[in-house]
């Protein structure tokens, strides 16, 4: 098994009245960030190309489908974390909040440690060399469930776009030092 994960490009920022989670799309420089992660995302030679059904996601690795001759498939499990917040500026205290308390779920929404079960669930769903586009949270509560210790700072610095490599000897990105599983 090899997941690399890619948290998406640079997105519209979301705000009430603005398009749901579904249909937030890359700006103009995340479409070009999008462009760049083609190569490197290539070099991995992957076997598949899978995204979260959010645009962001799905537009972040279309440029590398469409180098390779791919596909993108969709996964609602590979999808971003319902925090039950709608938008709001001051969603960093909220979610600080919950990543000093992982089992706390605000209603409707779901708790970052269901989070992590739903990621690491579905992430070894996966055979071959697989490039899955996703989210912040979702790839931060993903690394916390293979056993890297992450938190809210880590979560709230990860950039945009950022690349995740899991394999059966370790796991490598940005922020991260090189660890052995």
């Amino acid at each position: 098994m090899e997941i690399i994960l890619v948290r998406h490009a640079e997105s519209v920022y979301p705000v009430a009245g603005g398009p749901d989670e579904y249909h937030r799309p890359l700006t103009p420089i995340g479409h070009a960030q999008a462009a760049h992660l083609v190569s490197e995302l290539a070099a991995f030679e992957p076997d598949r190309i899978v995204a979260s059904p959010y645009l962001r996601a799905v537009q972040t690795v279309e440029p590398l489908a469409h180098s390779l001759g791919l596909a993108v498939d969709t996964d609602p499990s590979l999808r971003e974390w319902d925090s039950g917040l709608e938008p709001t500026p001051d969603y960093a205290r909220h979610y600080a909040a919950s990543w000093a308390d992982p089992s706390f779920a605000r209603p409707g929404g779901e708790s970052l440690h269901q989070l992590t079960e739903r990621a690491v669930s579905v992430l070894h769903t996966f055979a071959g060399t697989v490039v899955i586009g996703s989210h912040g949270t979702f790839v931060a509560r993903a690394l916390a469930g293979f056993g890297i210790p992450v938190d809210w700072p880590f979560s709230n610095a990860m950039p945009m776009p950022a690349i995740y490599r899991i394999t059966d000897t370790g796991i490598t990105g940005p922020g991260l030092s090189p660890s052995r599983r």
